[in-house]
């Protein structure tokens, strides 16, 4: 019990680290550069992001380490696991892309092919663990409205 907690931790730990870096990088533009560009209707107040992303960053960290918790030595948590990471590293990228070099279209690139990725990441998931996969699902959605998001801000932009 007390290594899953561990896990479980380890895992949220990661992911709001990785949260935390992309947001240095937001942090940078989103009180001057993105107060310029078009935005559609449907763009949510700048308060919205940190709570949502920490709230999104926690599920998803609990859902990859109760992955980890069913044992790193068997092929299918492996691959869930390697699944996560990378769409992890696309979330991070994103914000560089969008941020930190201004590249909407690239950053668009970026978000469809985390999409791609994360529909990966829930189907092994949910092969190693239902709980887990569910756990992505407000992960999903989000990353769908930001993918429409960003669609939108490049098309207007």
């Amino acid at each position: 019990m007390k290594s899953k907690i561990l896990h479980i931790a380890y895992a949220v730990g990661i992911c709001l680290v990785i949260g935390l870096l992309g947001s240095f990088v937001t942090q940078t533009s989103v009180n001057d550069w993105y107060l310029t560009l078009n935005k559609p209707f449907f763009t949510p107040p700048n308060w919205l992001f940190a709570p949502v992303w920490t709230l999104l960053y926690i599920l998803m960290g609990i859902a990859a380490g109760i992955v980890w918790t069913k044992g790193f030595y068997h092929l299918w948590v492996k691959t869930a696991l390697y699944h996560f990471v990378f769409q992890l590293l696309l979330n991070a990228s994103w914000s560089i892309v969008f941020f930190g070099l201004k590249e909407l279209f690239w950053a668009l690139v970026v978000i469809v092919c985390l999409l791609i990725l994360l529909i990966f990441t829930i189907r092994w998931f949910k092969v190693v663990s239902k709980t887990a996969a569910w756990l992505l699902i407000p992960y999903f959605i989000w990353v769908c409205y930001a993918t429409l998001l960003t669609y939108k801000i490049w098309e207007m932009n």
